[in-house]
């Protein structure tokens, strides 16, 4: 089965995990979705992710992250720019989730980026989602 939105997909399996308070979740893997994943570990939204090589698609196995009270480090997750409308912006466009305490996801000509390191890089692109 395809699917038409792996963000979307992504973003709906995290969500879901959380509310179950499993501690880790699988999803089908894709370059997209693995370097989501890289920028949640690095922004401390997620402990960790690994790549496991199965056939017929390999999946993407993520860590969960929760404080000492079972709060999920993840609140909410926006879903941006979808396939039926795509959100672009400029370099100077890119504004901080939450005055800097959430985080957006940019996929720019340099890669997937957060969106502070999008505004050091002075680089614009598609804002595929925020986190908070």
């Amino acid at each position: 089965m395809s699917n038409m939105d792996p963000v979307s997909d992504l973003l709906t399996r995290i969500r879901n995990a959380h509310l179950a308070k499993h501690d880790r979740v699988d999803v089908p893997t894709s370059n997209l979705k693995t370097e989501i994943c890289r920028i949640l570990r690095d922004e401390g939204f997620i402990r960790n992710y690994k790549l496991i090589e199965q056939k017929p698609q390999s999946l993407l196995r993520i860590f969960l992250e929760y404080d000492e009270e079972g709060t999920p480090a993840i609140t909410h997750l926006k879903r941006v720019s979808k396939p039926g409308r795509r959100v672009y912006r400029g370099a100077g466009q890119i504004r901080p989730v939450l005055s800097g305490r959430g985080l957006g996801v940019v996929s720019t000509n340099l890669g997937v980026l957060s969106d502070s390191q999008a505004r050091d890089k002075c680089v614009g692109g598609e804002i595929l989602c925020e986190i908070w």
